[in-house]
């Protein structure tokens, strides 16, 4: 298993805890994203920086994606392909995307961005808060934990 960060929107927070965990299992560890971003020396924490672009993160994400392998992101449609391609995929807020919830995730998002498109102000996520990291790290955990059991 690695773990892939979709890391330009990825809080602070939460790629400190992915840090933490990436040195604690030895699991690889790689942010992709179109700006430098800062990680610890490790031999297990990798940036991989690419070009500016719409979905270009995204693309180079399920380029390397393995079955097994676990995407963070807040991005709907990329949880889905790593779904779809075999991964887990879970949210910088603690939601674990699963194939039983995915696709409602994505009507849900759909409809979203016809309200916006139309002109509705639907306010932005709630600033993510102890409940949020604290799910976030649950989870985590958990795919963690059953990840070590099947090495």
């Amino acid at each position: 298993m690695k773990i892939w960060v979709d890391a330009d929107a990825c809080p602070v927070v939460i790629k400190d805890i992915l840090f933490r965990a990436a040195e604690r299992t030895r699991i690889e560890t790689t942010l992709v994203a179109n700006q430098a971003i800062h990680i610890p020396p490790s031999r297990y924490i990798k940036m991989v920086q690419v070009s500016q672009g719409f979905d270009v993160a995204d693309d180079e994400i399920m380029k390397r994606l393995e079955a097994g392998d676990l995407v963070i992101t807040s991005d709907i449609p990329l949880a889905a392909e790593a779904i779809e391609k075999g991964g887990h995929a879970l949210s910088p807020r603690g939601e674990l995307y699963t194939a039983n919830n995915i696709k409602g995730r994505l009507n849900m998002r759909d409809f979203m961005e016809t309200m916006r498109s139309s002109g509705i102000n639907t306010g932005g996520p709630p600033v993510l808060n102890q409940k949020g990291r604290q799910a976030f790290a649950n989870h985590l955990d958990i795919i963690l934990v059953n990840n070590t059991k099947t090495r």
